[in-house]
């Protein structure tokens, strides 16, 4: 139930984060604002894992800050992290495969999810 809890509030901190980032004023064609909270949870949870794997962090400390931290920041984060591990483990086929199908199922995810809005 403890787990539960940490994830929790660190979710909520995350989306809060993520949600103060969108404030930011700007105006452009590219969602750059998306691109940099994507960046720093990647680089967030990049920090948290190897640190965690380096140090005696508490398991509570590390499903706040990376489960919920960066999940509720952004779940791209957790999605670049298993990238990488699969990189860093020579698993080159199956990371390929699995950046691949990311990025095209969920852009077709979408496009389904908004055609489905539309047709209702």
């Amino acid at each position: 139930m403890t787990g539960f809890l940490c994830v929790g509030a660190g979710g909520a901190l995350g989306a809060m984060l993520r949600y103060g980032i969108s404030l930011i004023p700007y105006k452009g064609n590219i969602p750059v604002l998306t691109l940099v909270t994507n960046v720093l949870g990647a680089l967030a949870i990049g920090y948290i894992a190897g640190t965690a794997a380096k140090r005696d962090v508490p398991a509570n400390m590390v499903l706040f800050l990376k489960t919920g931290v960066c999940g509720g920041f952004t779940t791209f984060s957790t999605f670049s992290l298993e990238a990488y591990e699969l990189l860093e483990n020579a698993e080159y086929v199956p990371a390929f495969l699995y950046m691949t199908l990311s990025v095209v199922l969920c852009l077709a995810g979408v496009a389904l999810g908004m055609y489905a809005a539309e047709s209702i």
